[in-house]
């Protein structure tokens, strides 16, 4: 990420800062005039404020948190340095301006906004060591590429290939801070034993072997196709390609509590859960509602926190939900899409076709 600044001026009399405070005036830039938020750490106990001690379940909680307790000019200016010694994980769910309460989603747009759009002073030419994260999706994604993980340390190893600051000379492999190259290069050890696919090396025969199999082999990928013999890493990915390239017939599986059918296990096992069993494991910490997944509690704590980061573009009225506005938006089409079978007439909202059905017909649908 290159961060760009008002004038030359500001860098040269700045010159002497080292990497982390001017990667640290960046961020207080960002923390002020945006609902981005820290993370000091994710563990078993959840995700960590940046600015004191607590742990929440979902992130949305902790945004929540530090937009209410930490959000000040003068924490965010004197915040600690420690905050840089790995790296800053940064949430940007649903990342707003404060200035203006422009929607972006990526980092990198948000900072040259702030930079052209209203003259703030970000320096450039930096390794940057803020990583963006966005929890938006019930899947963890890459908030740049979208490449789905299956834990958060292994996402944020994965921004490692984003921000290539440090190349590791012996593989090529690189990392976002140089403590970070430090730890791999040890990793490395005085290994004899080279790959003979890539430029690893590994203190052991054993070790060497196990690295090739798994990662230039495939042996690790034990769903080989009937066909080709490709080997993939999960059974449905394997079904969804002997459909897709062999013509497979295509797999359907049935609920049996009603007569939905799905084409893998997952979702019928999501399906059964969410709407059969009625599993509801994600609490909201303001009331007492449960949620199924993290994604719909986030859209919900929108009520709580009162954040509307949804703006039309036409009257530039702002909601909390994406849902919310996209209803609004059909007032400004006049989709009139719920429509009256015995008179005719047409309305944009659901309720009002409602409210219209049972005053003139006295019918409650």
């Amino acid at each position: 990420m290159k961060f760009i600044s008002k004038s030359k001026t500001t860098v040269r009399s700045n010159s002497d800062l080292s990497e982390a405070k001017k990667n640290q005036h960046n961020l207080s830039i960002i923390l002020l005039n945006s609902n981005a938020n820290p993370i000091r750490c994710k563990d078993s106990f959840g995700y960590g404020c940046a600015f004191c001690p607590k742990q929440f379940p979902q992130p949305t909680n902790l945004k929540k948190h530090f937009l209410e307790e930490h959000n000040s000019d003068r924490l965010i200016k004197y915040m600690s340095s420690k905050l840089f010694e790995n790296v800053v994980k940064l949430d940007i769910t649903y990342l707003c301006c404060a200035l203006c309460d422009t929607d972006f989603l990526q980092l990198d747009d948000f900072v040259h906004h702030l930079k052209n759009g209203h003259d703030k002073d970000l320096y450039i030419d930096i390794k940057s060591q803020i990583l963006p994260f966005r929890f938006d999706t019930p899947e963890l994604k890459c908030a740049i590429c979208s490449t789905e993980f299956a834990t958060f340390k292994l996402l944020q190893e994965h921004m490692n290939t984003h921000f290539r600051n440090y190349p590791c000379e012996i593989c090529g492999g690189s990392y976002v801070t140089e403590r970070l190259l430090q730890g791999h290069v040890k990793r490395h050890g005085n290994g004899e034993y080279k790959c003979t696919q890539c430029d690893k090396t590994f203190t052991s025969e054993h070790k060497r072997r196990e690295h090739e199999h798994r990662t230039h082999l495939g042996f690790n990928k034990r769903n080989k196709c009937q066909i080709c013999n490709e080997r993939f890493l999960d059974y449905w990915k394997k079904i969804d390609h002997m459909v897709k390239v062999h013509g497979a017939p295509p797999v359907v599986l049935k609920c049996q509590a009603c007569e939905r059918t799905f084409n893998n296990q997952r979702a019928l096992s999501r399906h059964k859960k969410k709407d059969h069993l009625l599993e509801r494991r994600h609490n909201c910490s303001e009331c007492e509602m449960k949620f199924f997944s993290s994604s719909c509690l986030q859209k919900h704590m929108a009520k709580h926190t009162g954040l509307r980061e949804y703006m039309c573009d036409v009257c530039h009225k702002s909601y909390g939900r994406k849902n919310t506005l996209r209803e609004h938006m059909r007032i400004h089409a006049d989709d009139r899409r719920f429509k009256c079978e015995h008179c005719g007439q047409g309305f944009v909202q659901k309720c009002s076709w409602r409210g219209h059905m049972r005053s003139k017909h006295g019918e409650n649908v």
